[in-house]
């Protein structure tokens, strides 16, 4: 055995990384190495011979995270493992399906609907059924159907109580037919389908259980009920399930994470205890004792204790630093002086960050940061192939491989504008439902008429590119597709500058040549049948990666971003701003059944994403959505021991609220002592129905004032005092 291998592993590591070929749940505290525990974990099976590249099968959640695991086992491994099923769980789906479309139901080119490509689809069928966006949000339809598939339930097993449900359920059974008749596959239809195949064949179900005797699952917190099940499916009786993840950052909810699934796979496996994982390589002892202090008011957790590798009183660092600023714009100006300060001591722009629990909070954070000439850039703006230019050119490529893709046909029969109207676009979706053809196929149908002389060119355009898309390599069909397309003309032609459209689509080959489709979907059960293979293999991994790669990486620059797009990264420096209650917790939560555990857990994401200075800021008064919010201290600073916060002086001599942790925040009058018709902020009050409130938010409304009061488990209330029978407690 590689003794090199286990070099370096801590005891819980070592335990997790050599744990027995049985099931095991690691909880991995933030900061505690779980990457190298997992690909360390990998390479012993391999070393020991307890596994073969063929039967080990690792699911992570994004591609970003695969690719890194993939190059880690490079170097520490002789040999190839490129055969290994290594994925993010859509991307395994992906793989899947691609082997067993037949099985499946699908073409061997199916193509995948990113979000926005999905959305335009629902779009097109709502107009075809006539069913206007007053009465229908294609948003909204989209949402029912995404959450349906990744509850695991098709149209037909849904029940409709009411003309509402049941106009949704039509609609999603339209939507399915639609995709199915054109060969597309949503992002949730890919895990479905895949978990459909291996629950009713038999057979492919038996030869998976009895390929994959490993399977190890990264993030596992974030998994939702589908893909718990999916991998209950290949684990089967025997596989070695080994599931890392982190209960107290569990924060997706919205998404439909369940984090109840780290219980379910210890009843369902046999797990009797968690492995811990404690010990945290990232941030400094304060901070540590912060994260751990504030998550230890959380009920429904299995438990854990974060702490330093050294115990040395060097090693707790700075104490976190908190700011109580008169409004949002001080709040701001004081980041910004402070986060320059902090790149004068040597820190670089790239290792500090400005979180924030919502995005509408960065527009203050943005003003100040440009009239003070920092640099900075908004972590996740839009993505490379979500870029319009890049979308025109995918569709261009998706209708070389898969002229069926009605969604293509649409996107780019004027675009470039060719002369195409809308009345020629109808008649040709007119034609292809009397007759009950795709778009394509009415084309080539209506091509065979000389008067549809532009329609005439298009088809011949697309041919062309089909022709050459059969003999030339990837790079080059792209390269094909740009110039065919006169898509680099168009906006070299178009009014105002277009220059980074245009290297976009430059880059677009760029991203052809280094791409390696055997890394994607080949297997042993797939046999490439076409010469396009590559491009199939491109058009899926650039579906699959869109929101993976952002604009101007690689610029020195402050980073902005909500606390949810901070999971996963770490900084020198965090500003973590807008504490305040009703804004971080947000409202909505405190009226969710285990909404502020959650918002808790985000807190918990947001401080241990420092390394070694933390900022926590607050605003006694906000401008958001155009009003001005008078607002207390958010619980979760009162949550956090006295003795690790060094409280700043905002300028103004005034209270400074209490830092000393609590089950419950300490509620306080503000000095804003403004009178709404005859109440104050801070003020209690009792209502016949709701009980005994604080008031935290109020407004002016002529004679008489809108009030928001919190009334604990009968939660937050927006009250006029024209109509609110309110009565004064205590004075």
């Amino acid at each position: 055995m590689d003794t090199s291998l286990l070099k370096g592993l801590n005891a819980e590591q070592l335990a997790a990384v050599t744990w027995p070929p049985a099931a095991a749940l690691v909880l991995a505290g933030a900061g505690s190495g779980k990457t190298r525990v997992l690909t360390t974990r990998i390479a012993w099976l391999l070393d020991t011979e307890q596994a073969s590249v063929h039967s080990i099968m690792a699911v992570t959640f994004t591609n970003k995270a695969a690719k890194e695991m993939q190059h880690r086992l490079g170097e520490m491994v002789p040999y190839s493992t490129r055969a290994m099923w290594l994925g993010t769980f859509h991307g395994l789906c992906h793989r899947f399906l691609r082997i067993h479309y037949q099985d499946a139901g699908l073409p061997s080119a199916f193509q995948i609907l990113d979000s926005g490509d999905q959305l335009s689809v629902i779009k097109r069928l709502l107009k075809g059924l006539n069913i206007a966006d007053e009465v229908l949000a294609p948003k909204s339809l989209q949402y029912f159907i995404n959450n349906s598939k990744e509850n695991g339930q098709r149209a037909s097993v849904l029940s409709a109580n009411d003309v509402a449900m049941r106009q949704l359920v039509q609609c999603y059974q339209a939507y399915d037919d639609l995709c199915q008749q054109e060969g597309l596959v949503d992002f949730a239809e890919l895990m479905l389908r895949s978990y459909e195949v291996m629950q009713t064949h038999a057979n492919i179900r038996l030869h998976y259980q009895q390929r994959f005797n490993h399977i190890l699952v990264d993030e596992f917190q974030d998994t939702n009920n589908l893909q718990y099940r999916w991998l209950k499916l290949f684990a089967g009786d025997s596989a070695a399930v080994f599931a890392v993840g982190d209960d107290d950052q569990s924060i997706y909810a919205f998404r439909g994470a369940n984090v109840g699934n780290m219980s379910a796979l210890m009843r369902d496996f046999g797990i009797d205890a968690p492995i811990k994982l404690e010990v945290n390589y990232r941030s400094v002892g304060h901070i540590l004792t912060a994260a751990n202090t504030l998550i230890a008011n959380n009920e429904q957790r299995l438990g854990k204790n974060l702490r330093l590798p050294d115990e040395s009183a060097n090693a707790h660092g700075e104490k976190l630093r908190f700011y109580w600023a008169d409004t949002d714009f001080i709040e701001a100006d004081f980041v910004v002086k402070e986060a320059k300060a902090r790149v004068q001591e040597g820190v670089a722009f790239d290792n500090v960050a400005v979180l924030y629990r919502s995005n509408a909070q960065s527009r203050v954070l943005e003003q100040a940061l440009f009239a003070a000439g920092v640099p900075y850039k908004i972590y996740g703006g839009l993505r490379f192939y979500e870029r319009q230019e890049i979308k025109h050119a995918l569709a261009y490529l998706r209708m070389a491989v898969h002229p069926q893709d009605d969604n293509a046909v649409l996107r780019i029969i004027n675009m470039p504008p060719r002369g195409i109207g809308a009345r020629s676009i109808e008649a040709v979706q007119a034609v292809a439902q009397d007759l009950q053809l795709s778009l394509w196929e009415a084309l080539l149908h209506l091509a065979t008429e000389p008067k549809n002389r532009k329609l005439i060119v298009f088809v011949e355009l697309i041919q062309n590119l089909q022709i050459q898309a059969q003999g030339l390599d990837l790079a080059e069909t792209v390269q094909a597709a740009l110039n065919l397309s006169g898509l680099v003309e168009h906006y070299q032609n178009a009014k105002g500058d277009n220059q980074e459209r245009i290297d976009n689509l430059q880059e677009l080959i760029s991203a052809a040549m280094a791409f390696k489709p055997d890394e994607v979907v080949l297997d042993e059960w797939a046999s490439p049948d076409t010469e396009t293979l590559p491009l199939v293999a491109f058009l899926s991994n650039a579906s699959l990666e869109a929101g993976e790669r952002q604009a101007g990486e690689g610029e020195a620059a402050l980073q902005l971003m909500t606390v949810h797009a901070a999971k996963g990264l770490e900084f020198d420096t965090v500003f973590l701003t807008g504490l305040e209650e009703g804004l971080f917790p947000s409202d909505y939560s405190l009226q969710e059944r285990g909404g502020l555990e959650e918002e808790r857990r985000l807190m918990y994401v947001a401080i241990t994403r420092a390394r070694q200075r933390l900022y926590l800021s607050a605003a006694q008064q906000r401008l958001l959505h155009g009003q001005s919010h008078y607002a207390m201290v958010s619980r979760f600073v009162q949550e956090i021991p006295e003795d690790v916060v060094q409280a700043l002086s905002s300028g103004l001599k005034r209270a400074q609220p209490s830092l000393k942790t609590r089950e419950e925040p300490l509620i306080k009058a503000k000095s804003k002592q403004d009178s709404f018709a005859g109440f104050a902020l801070g003020q209690n009050v009792r209502h016949e129905k709701f009980g005994v409130g604080v008031i935290i938010d109020a407004s002016h409304k002529g004679e008489h004032a809108n009030l928001k009061i919190n009334f604990g488990k009968n939660g937050i209330k927006e009250l006029n005092t024209q109509f609110a029978k309110l009565e004064r407690v205590g004075g």
